[in-house]
């Protein structure tokens, strides 16, 4: 994946690679020492609450999605799910 700045992420919306569409970034986690992007924070979209992934949520109920699972950053975000 090519370099993208955190702040061009913000309110993108992230779909799976199956066309699932999944909410929209929140925010982004980092790692503390490297400061390489470790997650994307992932507002759940109001119709997928009730369906079940294997992404971890946060204690704000927001999807929590590893970075090596995002396939394409582009006007949306692709995810493998």
């Amino acid at each position: 994946m090519s370099d993208v700045f955190a702040s061009a992420l913000t309110r993108k919306a992230v779909v799976g690679n199956d066309g699932v569409e999944f909410g929209t970034i929140h925010d982004v986690t980092l790692h503390p020492t490297s400061g390489e992007l470790v997650d994307l924070v992932v507002e759940p979209a109001r119709r997928f609450r009730s369906r079940s992934v294997d992404f971890e949520t946060n204690a704000d109920d927001r999807l929590l999605i590893p970075l090596d699972r995002v396939a394409v950053v582009n006007d949306t975000i692709v995810v493998d799910n």
